[in-house]
């Protein structure tokens, strides 16, 4: 906690020595700063809560260790029964009805999942935020985007940093 708010401290510190150079510049780079570190910081909890909420549920089961995963990804070389069987002797309908099964199905289940995880309020306020804070520039007419752009990247690493330490 005290290194991410250290992070925050230094870069705001950096930010406010624009403040000399041109108010509007610091309003643009401010603005801009908080948006990306927002959304950031905002996408990174609800992240973190969504896979909390999954393993609380026992929903989310291992099988397979991740090292397997990664030198066997496709199962090629586990221990599974071939059907060695001639071709003729095959019974191509009960082998399809079986993939089948296999298959993941979009339903109105999985799609609950995926609208909880992007109408969370920590994902929708922070875009809220820059859309409201570039209308805001652009409206009092001091946006100038060689500020704001880069600033943008300037907060989605400082949010990064931010989120590494808060919330693994």
């Amino acid at each position: 906690m005290k290194k991410a708010i250290s992070i925050f401290v230094i870069v705001q510190l950096l930010i406010f020595a624009s403040y000399f150079y041109s108010p509007a510049f610091f309003a643009n780079i401010e603005v801009a700063f908080f948006s990306a570190l927002f959304i950031i910081l905002g996408a990174s909890y609800a992240y973190k809560q969504m896979v909390l909420a999954k393993v609380a549920s026992g929903e989310y089961v291992e099988d397979r260790d991740l090292l397997d995963k990664i030198e066997d990804p496709h199962e090629l070389y586990d221990d599974k029964e071939i059907n060695d069987a001639p071709p003729e002797e095959l019974n191509l309908k009960e082998i399809v009805k079986e993939e089948k099964a296999k298959v993941k199905i979009f339903n109105a289940k999985n799609m609950k999942h995926g609208i909880k995880g992007s109408l969370s309020i920590f994902r929708v306020v922070p875009y809220l935020f820059l859309i409201l804070g570039f209308i805001a520039l652009k409206n009092n007419n001091i946006l100038d985007l060689w500020a704001y752009l880069p600033s943008l990247f300037v907060g989605v690493i400082t949010g990064s940093f931010m989120a590494k330490e808060l919330f693994v």
